[in-house]
């Protein structure tokens, strides 16, 4: 996958088939667009262009809206490389930019560069200042500029329209099978391991303590989860804690993972905690060895959701 990180980089393009939009999470809707985006592409022996918008809009134009992300930059640019995207062209999105009207954006932004023989979108996608431009506007530009237009209906499951806004509510209250269900694949959160207090490890449950990469992103729910962690490209089995160890009487936010049946010092790596399902709130315990206790029963429920599922439910 080619990347121009602005459209001065881009170069020529063979049959440019283009999508646009923010693809905000990527989720199952978006992943509808870019399998047609693709599939298109190849039917006319043509590339496949994703043009997307770094920051998230919304966190340009409302800077005071807490606007937690669902992936980062770097999540959603290997997202598009591994659904096959071709190029990717990334537009700096900023307060100058939002002032831009919806026909001078087709123009300066997708035609004098690109020049696609096609564009799809989705059923609901909008563009340009006061987001004015939308599907019957883009078969307008379509006919004046010399391009196809292809609109891809909404994507449901289960009759619940899928949007990255249920997806932020599914994760931010637990319910990580609803979120996994709406994006395709397990929301993860990856960061570098950190020292922390050595309390698992003394109780015998050693965890790993994460440092996130991305401190936008979502925190799932205070609790218990049942999770794979990767590292150095393996999926292992484990569970996690969020939250702020009420029983060690602490308050900072802690990211942990305990890995079974796992004995490696992974100090100072990069690894990746993918949840998969919340099995408790947070609680306050008397002692550690209720704690300990606790977490007997938590790995044997755990691991149970886990043989359900296993490793191979991992999806991107």
């Amino acid at each position: 996958m080619r990347i121009f990180k602005d459209i001065s980089e881009i170069e020529k393009i063979r049959k440019p088939v283009v999508t646009i939009g923010t693809f905000d999470g990527v989720h199952l809707g978006h992943q509808k667009v870019i399998g047609g985006l693709v599939q298109e592409a190849r039917h006319i022996d043509g590339e496949s262009v994703v043009v997307t918008f770094f920051p998230h809009p919304r966190k340009v134009i409302q800077p005071d809206f807490d606007l937690s992300l669902i992936v980062s930059r770097e999540e959603k640019m290997k997202m598009f490389e591994r659904l096959g995207i071709d190029n990717l062209v990334c537009i700096d999105f900023t307060m100058e930019f939002a002032d831009t009207s919806s026909e001078e954006f087709i123009r300066k932004y997708i035609v004098e560069p690109i020049a696609p023989v096609k564009v799809i979108i989705g059923y609901d996608h909008h563009f340009g200042k006061d987001r004015k431009g939308d599907i019957g506007f883009l078969k307008e530009m379509g006919a004046k500029y010399h391009f196809e237009v292809e609109k891809i209906e909404m994507q449901d499951l289960d009759q619940i329209a899928i949007s990255s806004s249920k997806i932020r509510e599914a994760i931010k209250t637990g319910d990580m099978r609803m979120a996994s269900k709406l994006l395709g694949y397990h929301y993860s959160i990856s960061g570098t391991v950190v020292r922390g207090n050595q309390i698992g490890r003394k109780i015998g449950f050693p965890t790993a303590n994460i440092e996130p990469d991305n401190p936008d992103k979502i925190i799932p729910a205070y609790g218990v989860y049942a999770v794979l962690v990767e590292w150095q490209g393996r999926l292992y089995k484990g569970m996690s804690n969020i939250g702020i160890r009420p029983t060690l009487d602490l308050t900072i936010l802690t990211i942990e993972a305990h890995i079974f049946d796992f004995d490696q010092d992974i100090y100072d790596e990069h690894i990746t905690i993918y949840f998969l399902q919340h099995t408790r709130d947070e609680k306050k315990f008397h002692d550690l060895e209720l704690l300990r206790r606790r977490l007997i029963i938590d790995q044997i429920k755990v691991k149970k959701i886990l043989d359900e599922d296993g490793p191979e439910s991992y999806q991107m």
